[in-house]
């Protein structure tokens, strides 16, 4: 065998299940399509229990490069509403505002750490099975080659092509109607509210922090993290959705915001080296896989399931399916899970 098992995607619910199972005594490799990490921010940190998950595996401190240990939030949204958490004997919620870049390169250092092999731009192309094993075709930059594992486990993405290769359908519903555009920005230090970290647009009024704020004409977001350029969210229906995605210029920012609020919100470019996130997303998407496993072949992440990404679900539910898999998929390869 090559190894254990292969993980197809080394994004940080791949690289969070390598570490998971080398943990446990079990020999991963990590498959990337990619060259290099991305540079693309898709996400702004953690929510929940996944936050006490890490702290467990020693990885809290250093995302946080602090020695304090996590605490729950006093509050949350739900479903656009404000929760007041504090009231709550035990409080399930807590906060980690860490960027998935920072995530992901903390993970990666983990693993190796642990021994895990990684090979970046390497990519499966085939797949077959039996009784015994997995075999993966792959795709390197020295040529093709054979891999086999007793396990294979897809957290490539919601357009995995692990599950399009294991024959796992992935139903669910694609609306088209929506336009979401996220920036980095900078935004007038007048209109900043230090009572709330909110801002206070003239013609609109307060538009609070770290909520979906909505209004007649659509939705906008406003989160100032510590360390990095606030950023906005904008999420309009309009009449004709454009047909492709790119990201938006500073102007198209600007009149996006300008038609949610009914007022201008004149921001500027960030400043800095960056990566700094801007992206237009159109339309949503809510499916999840038919089965989680074909055989020998498994899911988990995005290639299981997707919807929208507010709230930041995506990568919380990704690497709670990484903790979750890891010590099951352990079990079973060291012989102590039970039949079936």
């Amino acid at each position: 065998m090559s190894a254990d098992v292969v993980i197809a995607g080394a994004g940080p619910n791949g690289l969070m299940l390598a570490c998971e199972l080398s943990l446990a005594g079990v020999r991963p490799l990590v498959l990337e399509r990619l060259p290099e990490r991305g540079r693309d921010n898709r996400a702004n940190g953690l929510v929940g229990q996944v936050v006490r998950v890490l702290e467990r595996r020693g990885l809290y401190a250093r995302l946080t490069g602090s020695g304090e240990l996590p605490r729950p939030a006093p509050g949350f949204v739900f479903g656009a509403m404000p929760l007041d958490l504090s009231v709550l004997e035990d409080n399930p919620i807590y906060l980690l505002p860490v960027p998935q870049l920072r995530i992901e390169q903390v993970l990666e250092e983990r693993a190796v750490e642990l021994g895990v092999e990684i090979r970046r731009g390497h990519e499966i192309t085939g797949l077959t099975q039996d009784g015994d094993a997995v075999t993966a075709d792959v795709t390197g930059p020295s040529g093709g080659y054979r891999l086999r594992a007793r396990y294979l486990v897809g957290a490539d993405g919601g357009r995995s092509l692990t599950r399009k290769l294991s024959g796992i359908g992935f139903p669910g519903v694609t609306r088209d109607g929506t336009i979401t555009r996220v920036m980095h920005a900078t935004v007038p230090s007048a209109m900043l509210d230090p009572a709330t970290g909110g801002l206070n647009v003239p013609g609109h009024g307060h538009i609070p922090p770290l909520t979906h704020h909505r209004t007649e004409r659509g939705v906008v977001a406003y989160a100032a993290f510590p360390g990095r350029p606030p950023m906005l969210t904008t999420m309009e229906w309009p009449d004709d959705p454009p047909g492709e995605e790119r990201p938006p210029t500073l102007e198209e920012m600007r009149a996006s915001l300008r038609r949610v609020l009914g007022a201008d919100l004149p921001i500027g470019e960030p400043a800095g080296d960056g990566p700094f996130v801007r992206r237009a997303q159109v339309g949503v998407n809510t499916r999840i896989a038919d089965r989680y496993r074909a055989g020998r072949i498994l899911l988990l992440g995005d290639a299981a399931h997707v919807h929208s990404a507010i709230g930041g679900a995506g990568l919380n539910l990704g690497l709670q399916d990484a903790v979750n898999l890891g010590w099951k998929l352990a079990a079973e390869i060291l012989g102590w899970a039970p039949p079936g």
